[in-house]
């Protein structure tokens, strides 16, 4: 009888140990040269036995339906062939044996699937088929609880994401650190978009100019959601609190999501030319959009008065970009006293960084000893002074204490950076407004007008508005020309 051979591994481990794939070839060929078999073919493969896709099993399949002769399909064991008994490949295989076209063999169990089998060897077979089953599932959940106690303790099981790394302490403990420079581009993706100054595609564009980089609009949206930048793990849509350092803080990220929903809200798809003030400006007498129409080659916007008529004036886009411009221009901060306000807000950074760089010494310090105290720790572990359980408290109260201070440390920066750096850049920005509104695109117009003001509305001919804070004191002091206040 001709035959041909099955060999399947899953695993790495089992390519390592004796269910090798060259340990069940030589196997199954002694069992085929005591029988006389002659062999046809040889299937040697790597691949699941409990997935529904068997690409590998499906082509031998195959070659035993388009075989005119009978066969002896010959397998290590009932698990090398299928772990899934609710398979139709194997239902299929074994109606075949009993109709006589082919017989199974399972080598190193000693059992026989052909026509001639009694009622307890059909009893054998399921039983051999259950125990396949029951010992994958048993794998996997031994795997799912395993998992899910490691995120319970907040670690995570995966590759560590970007701006993040992998690492393994002296005693071999795995561990997830924070990469300073990934973890800076992070961090500075989050902080231009909750300016609320940037679209998705500007923002793209300034993070891959800037750190040469090939971020897409999609991968950005993907890190402006991703919680585990501020301390959570999702998994399996369930969420855990991790127990790396964060990047950034819980309110930035909710000020992004704040931002992405709005600009969610605000976003609209028309054909043709874009226009600049669609969708930002009400009407002051109803409440709904004033909305944009060309009419003999110009620009109008007007109620759309879906509520009812009433007296609703038509405004030129020029006019309506005059009173925006007029807005931008009295942000400029006199060149004097704008040079002041540098001077003072550095004087001030100055004096904080004293106080920060003393703690911070302090901070580095404690960070030192701990470290220091994790290495004795091991060795007191190699050399049999504490026991395991000791050795397993002692080390997640050091490592929770790092912890603590690596947050600390990371505050510690971050909070007076943040202020002098915001500071700085609302400075700068008004500077530049006016021109930068005047030479920009459309799309950057409407994201400086969202950064500047808010509760935009048209009545009669006039603009109404509130000042997004701080312009709104920037405006006010230019109002009432009380920059020597400053």
């Amino acid at each position: 009888m001709k035959a041909i051979l099955i060999a399947r591994v899953s695993t790495e481990e089992q390519k390592e140990a004796g269910n090798s794939l060259p340990a069940q070839i030589a196997r199954l060929e002694r069992y085929c040269q005591s029988k006389n078999f002659q062999v046809l073919k040889t299937f040697s493969f790597d691949e699941s036995a409990y997935k529904n896709n068997r690409v590998e099993f499906d082509q031998i399949l195959e070659f035993i339906l388009n075989q005119n002769e009978k066969l002896a399909v010959c397998c290590d064991k009932v698990d090398r062939l299928s772990r899934n008994m609710f398979d139709q490949r194997i239902s299929m295989l074994y109606e075949k044996s009993l109709k006589d076209e082919i017989e199974l063999h399972f080598t190193s169990e000693g059992q026989v699937i052909n026509s001639q089998i009694s009622a307890v060897e059909k009893f054998q077979f399921g039983i051999s088929l259950g125990l396949a089953k029951y010992f994958s599932d048993a794998v996997s959940d031994n795997v799912k609880r395993a998992l899910e106690q490691k995120l319970k303790k907040g670690e995570w099981p995966q590759k560590a994401p970007y701006g993040y790394r992998n690492i393994k302490h002296p005693d071999g403990i795995k561990d997830i650190i924070i990469n300073e420079y990934e973890a800076a581009i992070i961090k500075k993706t989050f902080e231009l978009y909750a300016t609320g100054a940037y679209s998705m595609d500007l923002l793209c564009a300034k993070i891959n100019k800037d750190f040469n980089l090939s971020w897409s609009k999609g991968y950005i949206d993907h890190v402006l959601k991703y919680k585990f930048y501020h301390g959570i793990m999702e998994w399996s849509n369930t969420e855990y609190k991790h127990k790396y350092p964060t990047i950034i803080s819980e309110t930035l990220f909710n000020q992004v999501q704040e931002v992405k929903a709005n600009y969610a809200k605000k976003k609209y798809k028309y054909a043709g030319k874009p226009y600049i003030y669609r969708g930002l400006i009400k009407c002051a007498e109803c409440g709904l959009s004033v909305t944009p129409e060309q009419h003999k080659g110009f620009v109008y916007y007007h109620c759309t008065q879906y509520n009812g008529k009433h007296d609703a004036k038509w405004l030129r886009e020029e006019e309506v970009t005059n009173q925006i411009e007029k807005v931008f221009k009295k942000l400029m901060v006199p060149e004097d006293i704008l040079n002041q306000i540098y001077e003072t807000l550095e004087n001030t950074h100055k004096d904080k960084m004293d106080f920060q760089i003393k703690h911070n010494q302090e901070l580095t310090k404690r960070h030192q000893e701990i470290t220091l105290m994790l290495d004795n720790l091991y060795m007191d572990k190699l050399k049999g002074r504490i026991t395991d359980n000791e050795y397993d408290r002692f080390y997640q109260n050091l490592r929770n204490q790092l912890t603590e201070i690596n947050i600390k440390l990371s505050n510690l920066q971050e909070a007076d950076d943040n202020y002098y750096i915001t500071a700085k850049y609302i400075l700068n920005l008004t500077k530049q407004a006016f021109e930068l509104f005047k030479s920009s695109e459309v799309e950057e117009k409407r994201q400086l007008i969202k950064l500047v003001l808010q509760n935009i509305e048209l009545k009669d001919e006039k603009l109404l508005f509130q000042a997004q804070k701080p312009f709104n004191l920037l405006l006010d002091c230019s109002e009432r020309q009380t920059w020597c206040a400053w």
